[in-house]
């Protein structure tokens, strides 16, 4: 019957401490994220993607975390987007005290790098880099798509707007 108890014990022992190593190591992905988004060409200049978008290959964002306190820049990091047009960076630390987005630094194409320079307008994309956030997903952060915008928008917009239903504010 000792021997029983013993081996109870021993057992027990070691499923505990499997456990706690398990979640040693969940802990510590709670401060790793994976970030993904997507940069595109606005062809009509509405500031979201229609079906004569473009996704560019090459364009750089920039990831910056600023102190709420004192606005003081924490984190920076950039990346490039592929040839589908999506980019994928991986940020450690908690930054919950931050307030972190991701700006457009750079397009390839010279016919489409326009960016809205008004602050209401301006092309960012903000995100949490916390665990406690309430997201379900603890590592991976899906931001928002980010465009770059042509000079002139395309006379096919009108078209693509009406299969939609909308009418923008601008002149064509």
């Amino acid at each position: 019957m000792a021997s029983k108890a013993i081996f109870f014990f021993l057992v027990s022992a070691v499923c505990l401490s499997s456990l706690a190593s398990v979640a040693v190591a969940d802990a510590d992905d709670f401060d790793r994220f994976q970030i993904q988004g997507s940069v595109y060409c606005d062809t009509c200049r509405v500031q979201f993607v229609t079906r004569l978008s473009k996704f560019l290959e090459g364009a750089k964002v920039k990831l910056e975390c600023r102190s709420r306190v004192n606005g003081t820049v924490t984190l920076t990091k950039e990346a490039v987007t592929d040839k589908s047009g999506s980019y994928k960076m991986e940020v450690t630390g908690d930054h919950e005290e931050e307030v972190c987005e991701l700006v457009l630094v750079e397009s390839p194409d010279s016919e489409c790098s326009d960016v809205s320079k008004e602050a209401y307008l301006r092309n960012a994309a903000k995100i949490s880099l916390t665990a406690n956030d309430g997201i379900v997903s603890h590592e991976t952060r899906i931001v928002n798509p980010l465009g770059f915008m042509v000079k002139t928008p395309s006379a096919e917009c009108p078209a693509a707007f009406k299969e939609i239903g909308i009418v923008p504010d601008v002149t064509f």
